[in-house]
């Protein structure tokens, strides 16, 4: 059994400061262009095996990369995307930038994978929705394949929750942490950040919960885009948390997934599919919902956002206002979905 290492509070500190001077030095930049390359994102299961494998090496080739900045608590580059998320989580969740500022961590996600690990293939997502309307049990998933996926589902006994006497940790679903992932790609991963802002070295866990599936049909991805005829009406329903597409898939993989950082590599698969059902649901009228945004800055406050709303990414990117990232196909986007 892996028991967590607590580390000091003193390490917290540091990644909160560092982060937050990060976040106050860096200016927006107007980026929007036109793109020399549009990325056509495609469906895991619909990349060629050799194309899955080189998405997985450039995931481990990531993992094992130093930070940029060596004095942050990140101990590698993935851990400099998953320390940025802990860090904005109050500011990026249950707000009205949710969406856009998740679609650019994904971007950026999918520019170091190629940019600083060596992938060429397409840009790639998970639709969990062939897998609820598929009768086979989810694990049966190539998504979840040991050699050609991202490896299967917890052992159970193999990992304990750290204890949290601070409350640090905001862990949802406590009783959602079976196991280690012993098989797979990812099974010798070390995972140094979290659960929440705690700061432990353990496996990376899931608990895959089959009976969530029902939440994952296409059937009911449609009633959602249908009952949803604003951006206001669209970010609501799908944060749902009994049967919203946002938190139904952090919940359906269970462990590191229901958490509030993205130390699982299948948080960026999902959260592409998730916008690309954000989309799909502006292509069917651009005119009035490509550049729709609504909802609150913060999660208790009044001011609503607005397209010159500043999004930041400490220690990932320069900040972004909201308006660059509303349409993905053109910069610094510069992707479709096929």
């Amino acid at each position: 059994m892996i028991k967590p290492l607590s580390l000091t509070a003193s390490l917290l500190a540091c990644l909160v400061l560092s982060l937050t001077v990060t976040a106050a030095s860096v200016p927006v930049v107007n980026t929007r262009s036109t793109c020399s390359k549009i990325q056509v994102r495609r469906e895991w299961r619909d990349l060629a095996i050799d194309q899955r494998l080189g998405y997985i090496k450039a995931v481990l080739c990531l993992q094992s990369l130093p930070p940029t900045d060596t004095t942050r608590t990140a101990t590698t580059r993935f851990e400099e995307f998953q320390a940025t998320h802990i860090y904005l989580t109050e500011r990026i969740h249950s707000v009205g930038q949710f969406l856009p500022w998740h679609r650019h961590l994904v971007t950026l996600y999918n520019n170091a994978l190629r940019e600083e690990c060596g992938y060429h293939g397409p840009e790639t997502f998970w639709d969990w929705t062939r897998d609820g309307d598929s009768n086979r049990p989810i694990l049966e998933s190539p998504i979840f394949d040991p050699v050609t996926g991202f490896g299967g589902d917890g052992v159970p006994g193999t990992y304990t929750l750290p204890p949290d006497p601070d409350g640090l940790s905001s862990v949802p679903f406590p009783a959602r942490w079976k196991g280690c992932v012993q098989d797979g790609p990812f099974n010798a991963t070390v995972i140094n950040l979290g659960p929440g802002r705690l700061l432990t070295k353990h496996c990376l866990v899931r608990d895959i919960d089959e009976s969530w599936k029902f939440t994952m049909t296409s059937e009911n991805v449609a009633k959602q885009m249908d009952a949803s005829k604003t951006y206001e009406q669209f970010r609501v329903i799908i944060d749902n948390l009994v049967n919203g597409i946002h938190g139904s898939g952090h919940v359906l993989v269970g462990g590191e997934m229901t958490n509030t950082y993205s130390a699982d590599p299948l948080f960026y698969m999902h959260h592409s599919n998730l916008d690309r059902f954000w989309w799909k649901w502006q292509m069917v009228d651009p005119e009035n919902r490509m550049f729709d945004v609504s909802g609150p800055t913060t999660q208790t406050g009044k001011v609503e956002v607005t397209l010159d709303f500043e999004l930041d990414f400490p220690a990932l990117s320069h900040n972004y206002t909201v308006r660059d990232i509303m349409d993905p196909s053109v910069g610094p986007g510069c992707f479709v979905y096929e």
